[in-house]
């Protein structure tokens, strides 16, 4: 096969992470790390080879990490997946040097940036029989434009929203879906970027899906799981960005019943945009749950919780951070990773928690 739309399920993968472990750009590989279900046989990381990546990242999970492809196939790997998320989506040089080889050495491939590459012709030629180039951010066949019918649904519809970019909306909702699996509630997360659909094996990667058909896809994805009690959407990018305008088509496309805003502790201003000032968090909550009704057109949804990105703040700083946004918003506030997603949960199924 030369193309698929999930991973194989005894798919042994590498993650292509060299100097993005520990960087800015390795948020690909640490969701991969921290929820896929897949074999993940190796981590190849130039800087970090031999150290023990439960130290470097703290995610519980036990891989190798080795220096080269070759140390990665020895391993038993035959999936190289480039588990980096650069600014602009764009492949480095020397990344592409080491994908072509993988081609070479009869490896699939697995692609979550911008370039097609199952159609590039320094690639597509090596792929061997058999192997495949997943090229997750394509976007899917037979979209529709919305229609808003999802608003008609009886489920309980949760979308994470943010303060800035890249602030834990996808954890969020991985986190509250583990936490009602667990509690046997029918939940599923529905993915909208290339790293929750590596990890779910279904979604829709909305930056790749023109815009007049970026709300339809999310109401087709939703309308496709309409019989699961609780659905739970990974939110993209924030209303306060300049830049950002995915949030828009996930609100539109879902019909949110409920709304979880996603912050970073103690963050003041947007992260690569420092000039645009985080407004306090009421005016924040206030500003989403009035684009959600627009102005009456839609029921809207309220935000009902908070999840907090404490990851640069340690156990104490954690807690009294949490308990602080709590008191400023009113609201359930948690650090999904640290301290659990259950309250949360209790704010969107009242007496189930």
């Amino acid at each position: 096969m030369s193309t698929v739309t999930s991973l194989p399920a005894d798919s042994k993968l590498a993650l292509l992470m060299h100097g993005e472990l520990t960087g800015m750009f390795g948020k690909m590989g640490l969701g991969l790390l921290r929820y896929s279900q897949q074999d993940i046989v190796a981590i190849i990381d130039r800087m970090h080879p031999g150290e023990d990546v439960r130290q470097l990242t703290g995610i519980p999970r036990l891989v190798p990490i080795v220096s080269s492809l070759e140390e990665a196939k020895a391993l038993g790997a035959d999936t190289l997946v480039i588990a980096i998320a650069p600014s602009g989506g764009i492949l480095p040089d020397d990344y592409r040097i080491e994908v072509i080889a993988a081609l070479d050495a009869g490896m699939s491939l697995v692609n979550g940036l911008h370039e097609v590459m199952a159609e590039a012709p320094d690639m597509a030629p090596r792929l061997r029989t058999g192997r495949f180039i997943w090229d997750v951010r394509r976007e899917p066949p037979n979209l529709i434009s919305g229609t808003g019918a999802a608003a008609k649904l009886t489920n309980r519809r949760v979308l994470t929203v943010g303060t800035d970019m890249a602030i834990g909306k996808m954890t969020a909702s991985l986190e509250m879906e583990k936490a009602a699996l667990a509690r046997g509630i029918r939940a599923k997360f529905l993915a909208s970027g290339q790293i929750g659909i590596c990890i779910s094996g279904e979604g829709v990667p909305l930056d790749g899906v023109r815009v007049d058909f970026a709300s339809g896809s999310i109401e087709q994805l939703v309308l496709r799981h309409a019989d699961t009690a609780l659905l739970l959407i990974e939110g993209q990018g924030s209303l306060l960005h300049p830049g950002s305008t995915a949030w828009l088509p996930l609100m539109r496309g879902s019909q949110p019943t409920h709304l979880i805003l996603c912050h970073r502790a103690g963050q003041k201003v947007l992260s690569r945009l420092t000039e645009f000032p985080i407004p306090p968090l009421k005016d924040v909550i206030a500003l989403y749950e009035s684009v959600s009704r627009a102005a009456g057109v839609f029921s809207g949804a309220r935000v009902v919780g908070i999840s907090l990105n404490c990851a640069h703040l340690n156990e104490d700083e954690a807690r009294r951070a949490v308990d602080e946004v709590a008191s400023e918003t009113n609201l359930p506030t948690t650090d999904p990773i640290r301290f659990g997603a259950e309250i949360l949960l209790g704010a969107i199924l009242p007496g189930r928690f």
